[in-house]
């Protein structure tokens, strides 16, 4: 049985890599796109048998290979429910499904869904402990943003130096950790430090920055995607103009919002905007609006916040309304789900998921760590568990895994 099944993965990828390479001679070649349709559909199919073949190296009972497999599949339904999967990210030669997941035929994929398949039945290959981690490498910032969850120490000193943060990254990429989110503050105030981090690490870790597009030019998206870096989140939350420059409290927010993304797209980054969606924001227009100018701009995803009462939102009531929660789940089902939309960025809302099956931070999957070294369940949960750098961090993230987050 393990020799068919082997034999029928083999064909099925000879079979499934003749049809592709007819369909992409006479699909113009594109580095940074939203596929759909017949293209999607051989690229998935070719990734469902890699997955077969991830799941029959690692267990020898063919019983296992079974369940294995449907738990893959169940473990997306608890997330997405039964949707069928519409349409898929291409960036550099690299296929997304969603933010936190690695691209198809990334070095990393094969690990993460090893180590997922671990919290089913253990395996004897090393595995990820995190799925990510958002590193803060500097407080400072020159936006001073409405939702800011770094408030209360925005623009202050932290005690990490560069020697510190490439300490840390080691640290991290020894544990086995996917992806690292450089956050802040504003990260790329501290241009040189992140190159220094990118050339310093190794692939075996995803990099991202999250951003507000300050000063993102198209020199240095290319030095960026040179040195190792995946992919860029740029906040950018509203579509217009005026309105985003107020939310964020500075006149060219919206502008680096937007030329940065632009830059990085064409540099074959990976493209998000993160918008938080307010109670004031949330409608049907101004959703559309904003999905029309993300697929505009080329960017490959949206990322929905909801905005929680900490930083400069602490002791503000922001929660969103349940009437607002039901409109941002229907049109985040249809975006990514309908056939409507089939050219429009993939939306990920974390909110949707987390309602459904918990939240993955806390130590769970992912955690923050700030620029004291200090270790948070997420950087919404500034509730210090221990320093990454000192005392036993071990015992540290048992006791913020045990904790969990006190949201979800």
């Amino acid at each position: 049985m393990s020799s068919s099944i082997r034999s029928m993965t083999l064909e099925s990828d000879s079979i499934a890599n003749s049809i592709i390479e007819e369909v992409e001679t006479k699909t113009p070649e594109k580095s940074n796109q939203i596929i759909s349709g017949l293209k999607k559909e051989w690229i998935h199919f070719k990734l469902r048998f890699s997955l077969i073949r991830i799941i029959v190296n690692l267990y020898s009972n063919p019983k296992n290979w079974i369940l294995a497999f449907k738990y893959l599949i169940q473990l997306r339904k608890k997330f997405l429910g039964s949707f069928k999967l519409k349409k898929l990210v291409e960036v550099d030669n690299k296929y997304y499904m969603g933010l936190y997941t690695p691209g198809w035929n990334d070095l990393n994929y094969k690990r993460f869904i090893v180590s997922e398949l671990n919290h089913f039945i253990p395996v004897k290959q090393k595995t990820i402990r995190f799925n990510h981690v958002h590193l803060a490498i500097t407080n400072k910032c020159a936006l001073q943003c409405d939702h800011c969850y770094a408030w209360d120490v925005l623009n202050k000193r932290g005690t990490l130096n560069e020697e510190d943060l490439l300490t840390i990254a080691d640290k991290l990429q020894g544990m086995g950790t996917c992806q690292i989110h450089l956050t802040g503050g504003e990260p790329m105030i501290k241009y040189k430090t992140l190159i220094n981090l990118l050339n310093y690490t190794n692939e075996t870790t995803n990099f991202w920055i999250n951003t507000s597009g300050f000063q993102l030019t198209n020199e240095r998206a290319k030095e960026l995607k040179v040195s190792g870096l995946t992919g860029v989140f740029i906040s950018l939350d509203h579509f217009e103009e005026e309105a985003h420059n107020s939310f964020r409290k500075y006149k060219d927010a919206y502008y680096w919002a937007t030329t940065g993304a632009k830059n990085a797209v064409k540099n074959n980054l990976a493209v998000a905007l993160s918008v938080c969606v307010t109670n004031d924001f949330i409608s049907r227009v101004n959703l559309l609006a904003y999905m029309n100018l993300a697929k505009e701009l080329g960017v490959h995803f949206v990322q929905f916040l909801e905005p929680k009462a900490v930083g400069h939102f602490k002791g503000k009531e922001v929660t969103i309304t349940k009437e607002n929660i039901a409109l941002l789940e229907v049109f985040y089902e249809q975006m990514n789900f309908s056939n409507d939309f089939l050219d429009y960025p993939i939306i990920n809302y974390h909110g949707y998921y987390q309602r459904r099956v918990g939240c993955y931070a806390g130590g769970n999957r992912s955690m923050y760590v700030d620029t004291d070294g200090n270790i948070n369940a997420c950087t919404f949960c500034h509730t210090s568990s221990g320093n990454i750098l000192k005392g036993d961090f071990e015992e540290a993230l048992k006791r913020m895994s045990k904790n969990g987050c006190p949201s979800y």
